[in-house]
């Protein structure tokens, strides 16, 4: 198969002779073998494994996305990710990025709760007027 893994921005990986991919899904783990019928699956964050046969196995640190296999492609599109061979250390980045979103999710929420108070302030003064 041929695995790539494109971010926002740039296309992170473009591996051929990938025999095998695991995922996880909104739905749990989820494996990808060559002849796996053709498929969508939106992806939550965690460790996307993928297998080179005697190349070994490569790991990669993934945000929520989407996976769509074609054929022999599986095609992977993240907010983030990050590869590397340590697992620990790509772990470690997994769970920063989630606490980033976090961060994030929560100052957007601040920034709407502050908008929607400021139109409710108009509003009433408009009224009042």
């Amino acid at each position: 198969m041929n695995l790539k893994l494109s971010l926002p921005e740039v296309l992170l990986l473009d591996v051929n002779n990938v025999t095998q991919v695991i995922v996880e899904t909104i739905h749990g783990s989820m494996g990808i073998l060559p002849h796996r019928l053709d498929g969508v699956a939106a992806l939550v964050p965690g460790i996307l494994v993928y297998d080179l046969g005697a190349g070994g196995r490569q790991y990669v640190a993934i945000d929520e996305g989407m996976l769509v296999k074609v054929d022999e492609t599986v095609l992977i599109s993240v907010h983030n990710a990050l590869a590397g061979e340590a697992l620990d250390h790509l772990q470690a980045a997994l769970s920063s990025m989630q606490t980033q979103r976090d961060t994030e999710d929560r100052d957007a929420r601040v920034e709407m709760a502050r908008v929607e108070s400021g139109l409710l302030r108009r509003l009433v003064s408009l009224h009042h007027a």
